[in-house]
């Protein structure tokens, strides 16, 4: 079954966050948009490039009304001994969500049972708490923050307009599309 227009389901957790552990529930999200970031582990080799990437485009994400939260099965004493140890992993000023018990991984439908690891998957959430982008990629392979900047102002775009669509390769500023019998078999 697919998450897309699911509510995110309660939850409550801590974080690492700027020095402090920190109580997240998913009525943090509400109001604003959020992105959940699930990778499989701390201390390892893909997920830092890609928590790194986030971090370095943080500021940009912040601009849309977007926060950023990563979440992986660790421990928040685990996340804070990786970001306290890490050059990349320090700049991170977004909170990093513990999931030891597993129940925001099976929430968002990517843990992997039999390591006890998440996917790497990526959840766009509108300010009503309902997913609007999921992507799931396997461990091997990275994220592009520049990518998800897109997508999120896509989906921010259709929000707002929602007599619209935005195409393939669509960047903020160019052409949408309004879907109606004329634009049939014209594309």
């Amino acid at each position: 079954m697919s998450l897309i227009n699911t509510e995110v389901k309660p939850f409550k957790a801590t974080a690492y966050l700027n020095g402090e552990f920190v109580d997240i529930t998913e009525a943090d999200m509400q109001g604003q948009w959020s992105i959940f970031f699930f990778y499989p582990a701390d201390f390892t080799f893909v997920c830092p490039t890609e928590l790194g990437d986030l971090a370095d485009n943080y500021a940009e994400f912040k601009k849309l009304g977007v926060e950023i939260y990563s979440v992986s099965t660790d421990t928040h004493f685990t996340h804070k001994a990786w970001h306290d140890s890490s050059d990349t992993i320090g700049k991170l000023q977004y909170p990093m969500i513990a999931d030891p018990t597993l129940r925001i991984s099976r929430n968002f439908e990517v843990l992997i049972e039999e390591a006890g690891l998440a996917e790497r998957g990526t959840f766009v959430v509108d300010p009503d708490g309902k997913i609007q982008i999921v992507e799931i990629n396997a461990g091997n392979i990275g994220r592009n923050a520049e990518e998800l900047l897109r997508k999120v102002k896509a989906a921010q775009y259709v929000r707002a307009n929602p007599n619209e669509v935005c195409p393939a390769k669509w960047k903020e500023g160019e052409e949408t599309l309004a879907p109606s019998l004329d634009l049939v078999g014209k594309i």
